[in-house]
């Protein structure tokens, strides 16, 4: 009775929104590849491939992995986001930042490193050269 809806989501849950709500506290490690929208607190990482919500009263401790993101509420983690990182005026961040494209409202806090763009991969790759060469001639 179950298995035929069950069949048809499974492996395309890109499209859903998983949805932690205000009042709810989760401690582990969250992996998707559809939305998350946190308004509750979560003590963990969360890894997708899609779009990363924190509202007003969200709050996250741990690691962030995803396509995109939006922050409002407080975040003390490590922050990869693979296109575009934006913090709202409410937002208030405390960690580093590995991202393409960041947005940022007056009003908004934020404390740690930031890493953006391609010119970071560049420097990436020319200090990589540079040790490759210097193994080179001490050999």
């Amino acid at each position: 009775m179950f298995n035929n809806k069950e069949s048809k989501n499974q492996g395309s849950d890109s499209g859903n929104i998983n949805l932690i709500s205000q009042g709810t506290t989760i401690k582990g490690d969250i992996i998707s590849t559809g939305d998350i929208r946190i308004d509750g607190h979560l003590e963990g990482s969360i890894q997708t491939k899609g779009k990363v919500v924190v509202g007003t009263s969200g709050h996250v401790e741990g690691k962030i992995s995803c396509q995109n993101a939006d922050i409002s509420g407080t975040v003390n983690a490590k922050i990869t986001v693979s296109e575009l990182l934006s913090l709202k005026a409410t937002a208030k961040l405390t960690g580093d930042i590995n991202t393409n494209k960041i947005a940022i409202e007056p009003g908004a806090n934020y404390t740690g490193n930031c890493t953006m763009g391609g010119i970071v991969k560049d420097i990436n790759k020319h200090a990589t050269e540079e040790k490759g060469s210097a193994r080179e001639k001490m050999a």
